[in-house]
């Protein structure tokens, strides 16, 4: 219920604060041209939304603030980190870091501003349509907590290793079972978070699969559109204005979101898509504008700076060893050229 007893002073935050929907997300400099491409994304089709961007490091933070984004508040590490997680710092990679961080990114987000819920995102997904119905499926089947699901293509299904669920769109409520899983996944990422798979155990992700028999609470996404992803796509028919079809149910759906998974773009005039089958209709419809945002998001606010996307070009060394990496892997082996494209 919205606290109105005049539309004036104090109570101006607390309306902001209820109808806007919160999201946060985590990202350093080496992503920071994805995560503005996620950005813009959101700005475009939920104008009524407020992003906490958390800086992982100091050429990020102080390229966030320069920009000046509108409903965008940046968080610095010093500002973010506490005494648990500066003590496993030491002892996880970059990338294991940001995963053990992702759960205390909302808590933070909730305890500090007080908001009635906080969606995580990843930096690397893209924002075709208003994220809000998804959020409102979870508040309509009246839970605390949306996780979504791989919904893996059998050839590309890594449930038993990477986990059910993906750590990508993740909604918490602030309230009793919203805040008890909540902190449950913090602790646990805090004890063990790492790139490999151990004792039922992946990174942050596979900690996910028990929740909805674990927890009261827990909802699972039914809308197909969030979640669309290059493990999952291949079962879909996507049409014009990504209209899509659910090959095996005949159900039509939207995309919300798309999840650029293993992409790589170049300073070279190439991008890859990495090991996955994608025919030409997804790269025309879905790829295309991804690429497109990068690269006016490069020529308008990076085209002077070295670091982040574009920052090498795609060699024939690159190919060989994707090449031999992947024919090794558990993936189809035989798609890595088929994904090299031209911008």
């Amino acid at each position: 219920m919205l606290n109105i007893k005049y539309t004036q002073g104090i109570y101006i935050e607390e309306i902001r604060k209820e109808i806007m929907k919160n999201y946060c997300t985590l990202f350093d400099s080496n992503y920071i041209m994805r995560g503005l491409a996620m950005y813009n994304s959101l700005r475009r089709h939920s104008k009524d939304s407020h992003l906490y961007i958390f800086a992982f490091d100091d050429i990020c933070y102080n390229k966030l603030k320069e920009l000046e984004l509108l409903n965008v508040t940046v968080i610095s590490l010093k500002e973010f980190e506490d005494k648990e997680l500066l003590k496993v710092k030491p002892t996880r990679t970059i990338a294991e870091y940001c995963w053990t961080s992702t759960p205390s990114t909302i808590l933070y987000c909730i305890e500090k501003y007080e908001l009635e819920s906080c969606t995580y995102l990843d930096a690397d997904l893209y924002f075709f349509s208003n994220p809000d119905v998804l959020i409102d499926e979870m508040e309509n089947a009246n839970k605390s907590v949306l996780i979504t699901n791989h919904r893996y293509t059998l050839e590309y299904d890594q449930s038993a290793t990477s986990g059910v669920y993906c750590v990508q769109f993740m909604t918490f409520k602030n309230d009793i079972k919203g805040l008890e899983v909540l902190k449950w996944w913090r602790k646990a990422c805090l004890d063990w978070c790492y790139a490999r798979y151990e004792d039922g155990k992946f990174g942050d992700q596979k900690y996910l699969d028990n929740w909805p028999n674990q927890f009261e609470g827990v909802h699972e996404l039914q809308n197909l559109g969030g979640g669309v992803a290059p493990w999952n796509v291949q079962q879909y028919n996507v049409e014009k204005d990504l209209k899509c079809r659910e090959i095996s149910t005949d159900i039509n759906f939207n995309i919300i979101f798309y999840h650029f998974h293993n992409f790589k773009i170049f300073k070279n005039g190439y991008y890859t898509c990495g090991f996955y089958n994608l025919n030409s209709q997804i790269i025309k419809l879905i790829y295309i504008e991804y690429v497109r945002e990068l690269i006016n998001i490069k020529e308008k606010k990076f085209n002077n700076l070295n670091h982040y996307d574009f920052k090498k070009d795609l060699t024939k060394r690159d190919i060989v060893f994707n090449t031999i990496k992947t024919l090794k892997s558990n993936l189809i082996g035989k798609n890595f050229f088929r994904n090299i494209h031209k911008y």
